[in-house]
């Protein structure tokens, strides 16, 4: 899958729905990320964005991760919600999916829920909703290279992650690594879970892996999705 919209002459004012809540708009720290993953995405199907979400929204979402009992989330592991199946040998994060159950999270939804427009209008993916849950991955945890989507077997379209520790060391490791679409053995990037970074890409054209994290590491991982009822294959969770 492309998106082969051209953004040269795209005005970063009109990428906003028009229609976005007044109350959203504080939570974004400026309009031009949307500009930038825009162009990303047209032009090499992945993008990293700090500072997409303003400072006081990110660290309401680092609350709202911290404040997450071990006991309250499940061993993260292949499958969505119901259908989800555990793989130690894959991965060793712990997740909680993302409901509207408190108003930091519903924000969050929401603003993704803009985002979601704002990839349809220019790109005509058929987006039909967003999913996501925060994950905890504890010293030693990691997630070795995967897709997040099988091609043509999954409805899931475009991976996000947003990173939300404060103060990340090169010696704490878990590093996003992202692999080359056309040769899956070439590292294109490896990028720090800098807080307020957010990670954006295709989900059926890029291997990625989550490095073994020396220190606890938070992050709300996601998905844009078709509605894609023929889909037999469980989807991998990020």
């Amino acid at each position: 899958m492309t998106c082969d919209t051209t953004l040269s002459q795209l005005d970063a004012a009109e990428l906003l729905p028009d229609d976005l809540p007044e109350r959203l708009l504080p939570a974004f720290s400026r309009i031009e990320p949307f500009a930038l993953l825009l162009n990303d995405l047209q032009t090499k199907g992945w993008s990293i964005q700090d500072d997409f979400f303003s400072q006081a929204f990110t660290e309401k979402l680092m609350e709202e991760a911290q404040s997450i009992r071990n006991a309250t989330m499940l061993q993260a592991g292949i499958g969505r919600k119901q259908d989800h199946q555990v793989a130690l040998d894959a991965r060793r994060d712990y997740i909680q999916w993302i409901d509207p159950v408190t108003p930091t999270r519903k924000t969050f939804l929401d603003e993704m829920e803009a985002l979601r427009v704002v990839l349809n209008r220019q790109f005509f993916l058929g987006l039909f909703d967003y999913e996501a849950h925060f994950a905890r991955y504890e010293k030693g945890a990691f997630y070795e290279k995967h897709l997040d989507a099988f091609k043509g077997k999954s409805n899931r379209v475009l991976s996000t992650v947003l990173y939300l520790n404060d103060d990340w060391q090169d010696g704490d490791g878990g590093e996003l690594v992202v692999y080359d679409e056309h040769n899956p053995d070439v590292e294109i990037g490896r990028f720090f879970p800098k807080k307020g970074r957010l990670a954006v890409f295709l989900s059926e054209n890029f291997y990625h892996e989550v490095k073994v994290a020396k220190r606890t590491r938070h992050s709300i991982a996601g998905w844009f999705r078709v509605n894609n009822t023929t889909a037999k294959t469980l989807d991998p969770d990020q």
